[in-house]
């Protein structure tokens, strides 16, 4: 059973593209975190997504809210990603152990080894306040979460 609106979101650290650690509770009582789960660097709709997202970064990133992109890619293969398209936000490695972030939040694919197209957003409180899933080759309404984020800042 995957995390819903109204649970606590699992606590977890991850190296970011720069071997950096980041963890989700370093936020707590301060920003509301964007958890974004993405299947594929690289791929065309993630590369799609993610890019749309650096064009319009101050929506997702600023003094109240975090966003941290999640895939189950190793780390360098994510900084070739963030270099290639100048993605300069957290893109988080769940590659060891394979996929146990994903798998605690209820989206790790074991069919294709990735996390699904998921989108969490955590008050700073820990708690998860808005979810979202798409299929894998399905875009997000990335407006759609910019709209709730704003929402949830109001």
């Amino acid at each position: 059973m995957g995390i819903e609106a109204g649970d606590e979101a699992p606590d977890f650290e991850l190296r970011d593209q720069n071997g950096q650690p980041v963890r989700l509770s370093t936020f707590r009582g301060d920003k509301t975190v964007v958890v974004m789960f993405y299947p594929f660097a690289f791929s065309r709709v993630c590369t799609g997504e993610l890019c749309a997202v650096r064009d319009s970064l101050p929506q997702w990133q600023s003094d109240d809210v975090q966003l941290l992109a999640v895939s189950c890619d190793m780390m360098f293969s994510l900084r070739a990603f963030a270099e290639r398209d100048g993605l300069e936000f957290p893109l988080l490695s769940d590659f060891w152990p394979h996929g146990a972030v994903a798998s605690a939040y209820g989206v790790f694919n074991e069919a294709t080894g990735a996390a699904d197209r998921s989108t969490f957003i955590v008050d700073p409180d820990g708690v998860v306040r808005w979810v979202v899933h798409n299929e894998m080759p399905e875009a997000r309404d990335l407006a759609e979460q910019v709209r709730v984020l704003t929402d949830l800042a109001s």
